[in-house]
């Protein structure tokens, strides 16, 4: 385009010399040269302007010429400011996700069974990779370090205390009581139990062994036992204000205090987290179990039936058919995106406007002009073509209008 707009001058400059030449033999050649040379001063000027974009024309600095790599970091400010005003505002995005649906779309994508699939490969593929990668002996070291190092910060005596704290707040722990009573119950009842106790009984009663009544004796006595028994535990049982179940309480509550504030009990914990912190077979254990878990792993996941992939490749196709099903969720996730977005919205926008500032300040000047001349450089071209015919029939009409006048 560039040859094409050079040739054109050089035509409208060549039609001028001719005209010129001849104008004295005829009017009409009056007007070519009219037009060849308004030609040729559109074509001149319109080459300046194009080229003062790009570089100083015939290398001379002339003043306000090489726009483009004299105002790079600003043309760079500005193109982050429209891109961001433009195409990041929070209106914008709001609604462009409110057209998107994107819970739907997310079902409808892990609906399709080669999807799931896919889902499922580079899952499997990035744990390969993890698990690969930690199969280091530095990292089995740091772990082993790292687990030595928990363990000298943990309190054993409270850390007891305060899970038998949690497990019986506000009598969570009734419940288990209540069915360990009943499964104490079925255990005294049962005839194997009952015949411990009979034997033991009996035992007991050398006396009657001569006569043969310390069976019998040993029997009814169990009876009466095991009676009793069953009795106790279902007064327990149907009964939380039993005397048993408060001492139980009380008892709970006391060790449990113990264990918080007890300098005996802190001592023996902080005797039994140096002795796992000394002895080697901790460190050999965590190595151990972390090369088993390696193994496992790895050889489950290289292999085309990994249970893993397929638990993987499930649960994406089942919650794919959950979400397509359940529409108040998918209207839930996309409520949440949208309540979400203007804080992600407003909290990068800014980011995302410096980065693209500093990535056009570290572009280099000549190759960015260059880049950018050959996307638009065509078109430019077409304004010195346009500029030299136009140039032409404008310098045409004012000879025209000249002569007329």
């Amino acid at each position: 385009m560039k040859r094409v707009a050079l040739g054109l001058l050089c035509a409208a400059a060549l039609l001028y010399a001719l005209a010129t030449a001849l104008q004295s033999r005829h009017p009409a050649w009056g007007y070519v040269a009219a037009f060849a040379e308004a030609a040729m001063v559109g074509g001149i000027a319109d080459w300046f302007a194009v080229t003062a974009l790009f570089s100083h024309p015939l290398g001379l600095p002339i003043p306000h010429t090489a726009i483009i790599p004299a105002n790079k970091d600003r043309i760079g400010a500005k193109l982050a400011g429209f891109f961001c005003n433009n195409f990041l505002s929070t209106p914008q995005v709001l609604a462009k996700l409110a057209q998107f649906d994107p819970a739907a779309r997310l079902a409808g994508w892990l609906s399709r069974p080669e999807r799931a699939e896919q889902l499922g490969g580079h899952l499997v593929a990035a744990v390969r990779y993890g698990l690969s990668a930690f199969d280091d002996a530095r990292v089995r070291e740091f772990l082993g370090r790292m687990a030595a190092a928990g363990l000298a910060q943990v309190d054993l005596s409270r850390l007891a205390a305060q899970a038998l704290d949690a497990l019986t707040a506000d009598g969570r722990h009734q419940a288990l009581v209540d069915e360990l009573l009943l499964q104490l119950v079925s255990v005294v009842e049962g005839e194997e139990t009952q015949a411990r106790i009979t034997e033991a009984i009996a035992r007991e009663v050398k006396a009657l062994r001569y006569i043969g009544l310390d069976q019998v004796a040993a029997r009814a006595a169990s009876r009466r036992v095991v009676a009793a028994v069953v009795r106790t535990i279902a007064e327990m049982a149907a009964d939380p204000a039993h005397p048993l179940r408060l001492r139980f309480d009380a008892f709970r509550s006391d060790f449990v205090q113990r264990l918080r504030t007890d300098p005996e009990f802190q001592r023996r914990g902080e005797a039994i987290r140096a002795d796992l912190q000394a002895h080697p077979a901790l460190g050999d254990y965590l190595h151990g179990l972390w090369s088993e878990l390696l193994d496992w792993l790895l050889d489950d996941l290289g292999r085309t039936d990994s249970s893993i992939r397929q638990r993987l490749v499930g649960m994406a196709g089942a919650l794919g058919e959950r979400l397509a099903a359940d529409e108040p969720m998918r209207r839930w996730i996309n409520e949440q995106i949208v309540e979400a977005a203007p804080r992600a919205i407003d909290r990068y926008r800014e980011d995302i406007r410096r980065y693209i500032v500093e990535r056009v300040e570290t572009w280099n000047t000549d190759e960015m002009t260059a880049e950018l001349e050959s996307h638009i450089g065509r078109d430019l071209q077409f304004i010195r073509v346009n500029g030299t015919l136009v140039g032409g029939l404008v310098g045409l009409g004012i000879h025209a209008a000249t002569n007329l006048l």
